[in-house]
């Protein structure tokens, strides 16, 4: 387990570091995984309900996290060139990998969060 992970920073650090580690933003970017999940549940939406379905988000965040995914190959705009403007996005196989990847982290904050909560409170007891 601990040569895996080694081998992973160590690859981290090849000589596409600056790649990985953008790429790798998007697995803890609150709004690229928003909306690669709303992708992954719903299939193809449009700009306007991914909008609806990411609480909070606002249109400029939404617009470049959708470019940002769009550029690493996670997702694929469609745009029809219609008036009223009409573009849809989907995840690619990319992008599905992803959300495939990110589902066993998510487990385990799931199945641990009790554990944070009583680590949090132990700490801020302490006077912290």
């Amino acid at each position: 387990m601990i040569a895996r992970s080694q081998a992973a920073c160590d690859a981290l650090s090849d000589e596409d570091d600056g790649l990985k580690r953008e790429v790798l933003t998007h697995a803890g970017n609150r709004w690229s995984l928003g909306i690669v999940h709303a992708l992954g549940v719903s299939g193809t939406l449009r700009h306007a309900e991914l909008g609806r379905r990411l609480e909070g988000v606002t249109q400029r965040m939404l617009t470049r996290s959708l470019r940002q995914l769009e550029r690493d190959g996670l997702i694929v705009r469609h745009d029809y060139r219609e008036v009223p403007p009409r573009v849809d996005y989907a995840l690619t196989e990319l992008g599905r990998g992803l959300l495939l990847g990110m589902m066993p982290l998510w487990s385990w904050v799931i199945d641990n969060a009790a554990s944070f909560r009583a680590a949090r409170n132990r700490f801020d007891g302490n006077g912290r």
